[in-house]
């Protein structure tokens, strides 16, 4: 059974006392609710990691997430935060590759295939981003596009490895553009997605990692979404940021 996974990515939001507010909410509701059986992360910014992961507690089925990590172990990077210092505070989860920091700090996918496995060394669960720009999918090319990302960024790491990690599939043309990506569509990216892992590491490795879907998903289009066979998932932007969006979404299994 993989893993049902939602994830919220509070990006460059929330200050000290709201991210308190935000989580003590979420931790609450998740206790209150009963979503043993959903797997919630909580990404926020760095300075919370450390008081979410405090509020979060023994609650077993939340865990904390960074947006980021370094490609270096450690040394003179001035404003970097390495995957070891991430995991000495007991980070669980680690975003990588999310179309943001490809498009405006110009990740490259070599840089991304460095940051996984420090990821992976330092003990952490790798989320990596992948999807395709308006562009490339009006092109009609954005299957075989997304493909190499994985392929360039992922196809190295063992079977062992790759097992680790959780996909992240982004429709960057449907998020925040007013375009709207199907089920269908979301579906048939995340099959392709899963063929492609299995072409180079076997069916049943494929079928047992966790594909979530980037594309803007909230309360009112979740059921749908996650109703498909290859959608694991979300990783949740601006619905992540209210406690009661976040959880609806939870509860849309």
């Amino acid at each position: 059974m993989r893993k049902k996974i939602i994830a919220g990515n509070w990006k460059m939001n929330m200050t000290y006392e709201e991210g308190q507010k935000l989580t003590s909410e979420i931790v609450q509701m998740a206790k209150d609710e009963n979503l043993e059986g959903v797997t919630l992360v909580l990404n926020p910014p760095f300075p919370h990691l450390y008081v979410v992961k405090k509020l979060i507690g023994g609650t077993s089925n939340i865990f904390v997430g960074a947006q980021n990590c370094s490609d270096k172990e450690s040394g003179a990077y001035t404003g970097e935060v390495s995957a070891p210092i991430l995991a000495s505070f007991g980070v669980d989860y680690v975003i990588i590759g999310h179309s943001e920091r490809r498009e405006y700090f110009k990740e490259s996918n070599e840089l991304l295939a460095t940051k996984v496995k420090q990821a992976l060394a330092a003990g952490l669960t790798p989320i990596f981003c992948c999807g395709e720009s308006l562009d490339i999918r009006e092109a009609g090319t954005h299957e075989p596009n997304v493909k190499y990302q994985l392929t360039d960024s992922l196809f190295d790491l063992s079977a062992e490895e790759i097992s680790k990690v959780v996909i992240a599939y982004e429709p960057i043309w449907a998020i925040g553009t007013g375009k709207t990506a199907t089920a269908e569509q979301a579906q048939e990216m995340h099959y392709a997605l899963r063929k492609h892992l299995a072409s180079k590491y076997g069916k049943e490795v494929a079928n047992s990692i966790s594909i979530l879907y980037g594309g803007s998903m909230k309360p009112s289009n979740a059921a749908e979404l996650l109703s498909k066979p290859d959608v694991d998932g979300g990783l949740i932007g601006g619905a992540s940021l209210k406690s009661r969006d976040f959880i609806d979404i939870a509860k849309s299994y």
